[in-house]
């Protein structure tokens, strides 16, 4: 960003795209350097609000675990898993082979 001006200006957008790897368009050119000029201006307001004697936090309301105690229950057996399976063999689900043998 220029720093005598501190709006974002077509040249630093220029920059920026192709540093992204962008293909970009004068017109697009005009847009983005507006919308970035927002973003950059909502990011320095909220830089202005944060203040030291608020702590950071993750979330805005205290959270807690709501799951049920972890507790042992019978499973299926293997032969009840691979029942439904299209295709099992020694005792696992057979896939089809997605990977070539490494060397």
């Amino acid at each position: 960003m220029s720093a005598d001006s501190g709006a974002i200006t077509r040249a630093e957008v220029a920059h920026l795209a192709r540093l992204a790897r962008l293909a970009v368009n004068d017109q697009e050119l005009d847009v983005f350097a507006g919308q970035l000029d927002v973003i950059l201006g909502a990011v320095a307001r909220v830089g202005e609000v944060a203040a030291d004697d608020i702590p950071p936090t993750s979330h805005a309301v205290p959270l807690r675990n709501v799951f049920r105690p972890d507790e042992r229950r019978p499973g299926l057996t293997q032969e009840q898993a691979l029942s439904g399976a299209p295709a099992a063999e020694d005792g696992r689900f057979r896939v089809p082979q997605i990977l070539g043998e490494e060397e």
